[in-house]
């Protein structure tokens, strides 16, 4: 069990790593670094002699070397292998010691389908070109990872109380993983879309509370990037009813962990995470709202998508504390 919990908590904290990179590599424009997968212009590594760039160039000559990029891509890459073999690695600890886990024994099995789903995922969103339902779809299952890993490692190394005796308190409870993982959706929506600037006014959207929107259009799931049904260029009113309704997420997020989170504090063993949770509420509107004051500058955009995150074990953990462990 020594090796197991070493082998959960280090692959939680290096799946924190691999999402952070993964929303900077995004955010960097990064995410075409390198126009091939697994590997970069055919190699392991990114090509760095001139023999190796002038090879890359010919077999790939729509996708110009940028050293930057290509790096940024691969080191993510590298991270989220690492993360693989560490799952891997869990999965067989876990049915050696399926007796002695504290948590279901299929969750490991599906945590590492989980991980080579992610793996497809990466690839076409290479092969796709950005197209915005792969790239959300990826950033989904990297929070879905981060919110397993989180359970599975709080499961052994925190500590659960079973205070939430209202059977409608511990709903709420549950329900807030689902609120939180909508909203992070359309955030992802949002990003990948390249909507986060749509309206940089706050809080109203071009001066008005409801403005002009066409949802058809921004939320036609399995489009091209930047085009619309037609097959034309999305317009505007598309990007503001991205934007806008993510915005409206964000309220009734708000208001869901803030009522949910200052309900708890009333218990006085959810407390601190209570606490926890609703300092990093705060922080995520206030980052989100820096964002498009400033115009999305890329570390602020970065410590919004770490916030998401953090934010998410933070309720995951909550969700952990008031489920019993199973008894072995």
């Amino acid at each position: 069990m020594r090796l197991f919990n070493k082998l959960v908590l280090a692959a939680t904290l290096l799946a924190v790593c691999v999402v952070v990179l993964g929303a900077y590599v995004r955010l960097s424009d990064a995410g075409l670094g390198c126009p091939d997968w697994p590997g970069c212009y055919g190699t392991l590594t990114v090509p760095q002699s001139e023999s190796a760039i002038a090879h890359a160039q010919v077999t790939y000559p729509d996708s110009p070397v940028e050293h930057g990029k290509a790096w940024k891509e691969m080191i993510h890459r590298y991270l989220a292998g690492a993360l693989g073999l560490l799952v891997l690695a869990m999965f067989v600890q876990a049915w050696r010691m399926c007796d002695q886990i504290q948590v279901a024994k299929w969750l490991p099995t599906f945590l590492l389908a989980l991980i080579v789903f992610q793996a497809a995922l990466g690839m076409w969103t290479v092969t796709l070109l950005l197209r915005p339902i792969i790239v959300s779809a990826h950033l989904i299952g990297g929070m879905s990872t981060l919110a397993i890993l989180t359970w599975i490692t709080h499961r052994h190394w925190g500590v659960m109380t079973t205070t939430v005796q209202s059977q409608n308190m511990r709903f709420w409870v549950r329900g807030a993983i689902l609120v939180l993982f909508v909203q992070i959706f359309l955030g992802g929506w949002t990003s990948t879309n390249y909507a986060a600037l749509a309206c940089t006014d706050f809080p109203t959207c071009h001066g008005m509370w409801i403005p002009e929107m066409d949802f058809s259009n921004a939320f036609n799931w399995f489009r091209e990037l930047g085009v619309g049904n037609d097959g034309e260029p999305l317009h505007l009113a598309a990007y503001t009813a991205i934007q806008w309704t993510h915005r409206i997420g964000a309220l009734v997020t708000f208001v869901y962990l803030g009522w949910l989170g200052l309900s708890l504090l009333k218990q006085s063993q959810l407390k601190k995470i209570a606490h926890i949770m609703l300092g990093l509420l705060v922080v995520q509107i206030v980052l989100g709202i820096a964002n498009l004051l400033l115009h999305l500058p890329l570390a602020l955009a970065v410590g919004h998508n770490m916030g998401a995150a953090l934010l998410l074990m933070s309720v995951v953990v909550l969700n952990s504390k008031i489920t019993a462990l199973k008894a072995n």
